[in-house]
């Protein structure tokens, strides 16, 4: 029976810790973050979707607040088509045209 107390008292402290540092994480995180990530999306837009999901389960979860924006860096129709869906999804955003040659600074 002391094992069992012992054991349920240490489990109790644990999440008494586990629910103060999430406490203190919410404090410190800043209540709107202007970070934004910019992905770059080229060809048929490979690992352009694992990244997206990626990026919206840190917020789901609370650790990151910023946007998403995919960034069309030579999009085929394929890509083009996977970004615009992706850019359906609440915080992300589809932005750019695809670079063109002769496009840079004089």
């Amino acid at each position: 029976m002391a094992f069992l107390e012992g054991l349920l008292s240490l489990l109790a402290a644990f999440g008494l810790v586990c629910l103060l540092w999430l406490g203190m994480g919410w404090l410190l995180l800043p209540l709107r973050c202007p970070a934004r990530v910019v992905l770059e999306g080229h060809g048929t837009g490979e690992y352009l979707e694992q990244a997206v999901r990626a990026l919206l389960w840190m917020r789901r979860a609370g650790l990151w607040r910023g946007t998403v924006v995919i960034r069309d860096d030579g999009l085929d129709a394929q890509g083009r088509l996977l970004a615009s869906t992706l850019s359906l999804r609440d915080g992300v955003r589809l932005a750019g045209e695809p670079a063109r040659a002769g496009r840079g600074v004089e």
